[in-house]
């Protein structure tokens, strides 16, 4: 089965959604922001070309897919992201510094 590709908005560089924010081989997600529901590959990204401010995904979304693999295109739930090292859909590592800026997209 193939995952559909979704949609990324921003400052993409490549085919696996990094940006020119971040660019290392393990900067591979991009979030759908609760706000208007479109992928972005980064906080900053959203805030240099989106028309509103981003907001944070309530707790009681941690079912919501709102991660997105940009090596497989597989869509992980905020929980199942938070607890991830790995893509589940391809074994494709995330970076791990990235859960240093959570509190930009996720409600604690």
């Amino acid at each position: 089965m193939t995952e559909t590709r979704a949609r990324v908005l921003g400052l993409v560089v490549d085919e696996q959604t990094r940006c020119v924010h971040y660019g290392t081989p393990l900067d591979v997600i991009a979030i759908k922001f609760a706000c208007c529901g479109q992928f972005y590959p980064c906080h900053l990204c959203h805030s240099e070309t989106a028309d509103h401010n981003a907001t944070q995904w309530p707790v009681r979304s941690r079912a919501e897919e709102a991660v997105l693999c940009g090596v497989c295109g597989h869509q992980l739930s905020i929980a199942d992201y938070l607890d991830a090292a790995v893509c589940p859909g391809c074994t494709a590592a995330f970076n791990p510094g990235c859960k240093l800026h959570t509190n930009f997209y996720f409600e604690s």
